[in-house]
């Protein structure tokens, strides 16, 4: 953690209970791993300073919003290319959920929530205009068997 100290055992077994359930109360947390609720809290506390936990969220079922396609698109990128411009006009398009740059032919995987087949092909279209992209490759996900596994 930055130098400050190494992740503990304690540590771990908190980061896993909050990962499955970011909600959890310190006093949940304490009866799981054996400690007081201001002991955990400060656990908790120095874990977030230290930029090991970085954020709470709540997890959306996309169907239950309106988005039904998921595609993964492989972003192959032209012989002279700014990554930096490429990456920050790639996350302004919409319906770019996740952006891994990745090894291999493809430099770069984004993960795309959109509504329908037409929307995808909107985002698909946008991506390829960004300069820098030389073409895309893209995975339509038929259907998902699990997503944010934990543990």
């Amino acid at each position: 953690m930055n130098g400050e100290r190494a992740i503990d055992a304690v540590d771990r077994q908190l980061i896993d209970l909050l990962r499955t359930n970011g909600r959890a109360s310190y006093a949940e947390l304490a009866r799981q791993v054996g400690l007081s609720s201001p002991a955990v809290h400060e656990r908790v506390g120095k874990l977030e300073a230290a930029g090991v936990i970085t954020a709470y969220r709540a997890v959306v079922d996309p169907s239950a919003v309106g988005l039904d396609v998921t595609a993964l698109i492989g972003v192959i990128e032209s012989d002279s290319v700014d990554d930096t411009g490429l990456e920050a006009a790639m996350r302004e398009v919409p319906g770019i959920e996740d952006c891994w740059r990745v090894a291999g032919s493809e430099g770069y995987v984004i993960k795309a929530r959109v509504t329908d087949i037409p929307a995808l092909e909107a985002t698909i279209d946008a991506l390829n205009r960004i300069r820098g992209v030389a073409r895309t490759r893209t995975t339509v996900v038929l259907s998902t068997k699990w997503e944010g596994r934990h543990g």
